[in-house]
């Protein structure tokens, strides 16, 4: 057995003086015992509990044998797809098959089945018919109700249905983990656990459902958008845990799938107790032949300092998933971690990164949701920042100020994002001119995503001036200390809301102020997001309006190399763009002209075979 790791086959567990596992994990991803990985957390989290936990990662899905490793377990077995939904990791925007799977060992793609929940459960189900499934993670949380669909572009069920599971444990599960084995472990049958919050449970009988609200049946949401709508954003309205109310939907008027409240955040203190489990901080030494997991390659030096975020973009899972309240580590527990980043023979004096979802976010938006949870009618920074909010840099600086000043650290950068718009909203103007000075690389992403107010407000984001008064500060406090420091303005294209006079306003902004991005991300309608909603209904769910969605692939293009017009590759499709849309005036090569006129005779040529004509 490798020293320290969970058990990963068989003769692990043998050697650690057991005959059977209270739970066995199976998971899409390879193990990595680091605290970025959720597999990692769930199993360091029961063990330290008192259970024991073997790891099946990435079983041979055609092979009933491949979930027999252990035997079965005593109380049951975990599933998750890993840390990415599997249909996202397997597949583009444009449903194209992926090359690489940076959870897999060595990159290698293949190693895991789409829709791989659903498939786990259903090889466990084969082999072993009665005992416990709990299912987690990033697939599991966002499909737990009935959901939209991007890659089969259908309605389907509940994961808990499709799957056979007996429970899901959504969100961050630390809590509810903890109360279904201690549930499972006191006897109770799975079926009777329906108490816990942050699970999803099915039964027959709608009598014993207290104190919830009904959702659309199935049915309805299935052949009706305008339901499914209605629907989303009830759930969309009742994802705190303060608030946050039992919700429930039915299928083929017999069976419920029952959502209770999402657990409650964790307390510093029990983040902290989450973040000190012993980690081994590496892969398992299984895969070195293979060269290792990709993913931790980024992230091993990089520090986790809070979860939830408030920004609650629309295209973004975090308000489903981690939810609006911001939970937080102390220094302590961080400066720690820090340490054991620096005594790793592999850290070259550089901390790659300090935050989370939004970096600076170290509190709740504001006391209340301490209490009270977040509000449901009012999104704490769309359109404008709420009045009631404490705008407050002083921890988070305080935070990278110790990181910075430990013996062996050269640099500490921050790469997660940060909003800008909240930047501006601080009286105390120190964060920015720090930020600048020690934490960025030379460049600083930031994620403007459009410029266009129509999409932006579909996205949930601050106007174009918010991001532009952003832009000057930079470059104002670079100029005065002497530094050459870029803005990488991270932009989305076809976004709902977007037409292509939006895409050319982009272009447009691009052009005069001088920016080639490289990168451009295709708006991807992944689970339980409020813009995949807009986008297959065609309707804001909050307000049941319409919203414009390109769903043409060519549109899609076309929006896509707009932003991309420098590139010659692109000229094309953005004179066909330009042309479409009655902007025949930026053709050409006058000062705001994005692309040539078409070469005629270059164009014949190439139709000739290359022969002059």
């Amino acid at each position: 057995m490798a020293e320290g790791f969970l058990p990963l086959c068989r003769q692990d567990m043998l050697e650690r003086g057991l005959d059977q596992l209270d739970f066995v994990y199976v998971c899409g991803d390879a193990y990595v015992d680091h605290s970025s990985f959720g597999a990692a957390i769930i199993c360091r989290l029961l063990e330290d509990r008192g259970y024991s936990v073997g790891l099946i990662c990435q079983p041979d899905w055609k092979d009933p044998e491949s979930i027999k490793e252990y035997g079965e377990p005593r109380l049951g077995f975990l599933v998750s797809s890993g840390n990415m939904d599997s249909m996202v990791n397997h597949y583009t925007v444009a449903k194209k098959r992926r090359h690489q799977d940076a959870y897999s060992p060595g990159g290698k793609a293949g190693r895991r089945p789409d829709y791989a929940v659903i498939v786990y459960c259903n090889l466990i189900r084969r082999v072993y018919k009665h005992t416990p499934i709990i299912i987690g993670g990033i697939e599991a949380s966002l499909r737990r109700l009935g959901h939209y669909d991007y890659w089969s572009d259908k309605i389907r069920r509940s994961i808990l249905l499709d799957s056979g599971a007996d429970l899901v444990s959504y969100g961050m599960g630390e809590h509810s983990i903890v109360e279904i084995a201690e549930a499972l472990d006191s006897g109770l049958q799975v079926q009777d656990i329906t108490f816990i919050d942050g699970t999803v449970y099915k039964t027959r009988n709608e009598d014993d459902i207290y104190d919830a609200i009904r959702l659309p049946d199935f049915e309805e949401i299935r052949d009706s958008k305008r339901k499914y709508a209605e629907s989303f954003r009830i759930q969309y309205q009742n994802t705190d845990p303060f608030n946050g109310k039992r919700l429930y939907e039915c299928y083929d008027g017999a069976l419920f799938v029952v959502q209770n409240p999402p657990a409650k955040p964790l307390s510093q203190q029990e983040m902290d107790d989450v973040y000190d489990l012993p980690y081994m901080r590496a892969w398992h030494p299984s895969y070195d032949r293979d060269g290792g997991i990709p993913a931790l390659q980024e992230i091993k030096f990089s520090l986790t300092s809070n979860r939830g975020c408030f920004g609650e973009c629309n295209f973004c899972a975090l308000t489903f998933h981690e939810g609006r309240i911001v939970q937080c580590r102390s220094h302590e527990s961080i400066v720690r971690e820090a340490e054991q980043c620096i005594a790793d023979p592999d850290f070259k004096g550089y901390i790659h990164d300090v935050g989370g979802p939004t970096a600076q976010f170290r509190a709740p938006a504001c006391q209340k949701q301490l209490t009270k949870g977040a509000c449901k009618n009012r999104k704490c920074m769309y359109p404008d920042l709420c009045p009631n909010m404490d705008v407050d840099h002083s921890d988070y600086l305080q935070l990278l100020r110790e990181v910075r000043s430990l013996p062996g650290v050269k640099k500490v950068f921050v790469r997660s994002g940060i909003r800008f718009d909240y930047v501006l909203a601080d009286h105390d103007k120190t964060f920015l001119p720090e930020l600048c000075k020690y934490h960025v690389s030379g460049q600083l992403r930031v994620a403007p995503e459009h410029i266009s107010d129509n999409v932006l407000r579909e996205m949930g984001k601050p106007g174009v001036s918010t991001y532009n008064r952003f832009v000057k500060e930079f470059q104002k406090i670079n100029r005065q200390e002497g530094m050459d420091q870029y803005l990488v303005p991270y932009l989305m294209s076809s976004h709902p809301g977007s037409t292509l006079d939006d895409a050319i306003a982009l272009a447009e902004y691009l052009h005069k102020n001088h920016l080639n991005p490289e990168q451009v991300q295709d708006f991807y309608p992944t689970p339980s997001t409020l813009s995949t909603c807009m986008y297959y209904t065609g309707l804001d769910p909050l307000t049941m309006k319409p919203v414009y969605v390109a769903r043409d692939p060519h549109e899609k293009a076309m929006q896509r190399a707009l932003i991309q017009f420098h590139n010659p590759k692109n000229h094309r499709l953005v004179r066909e763009a330009l042309v479409k849309a009655g902007r025949r005036d930026l053709i050409g090569y006058g000062p705001k002209c994005l692309v040539p006129p078409e070469n005629r005779r270059g164009a014949a040529r190439k139709k000739s075979g290359g022969r002059r004509l």
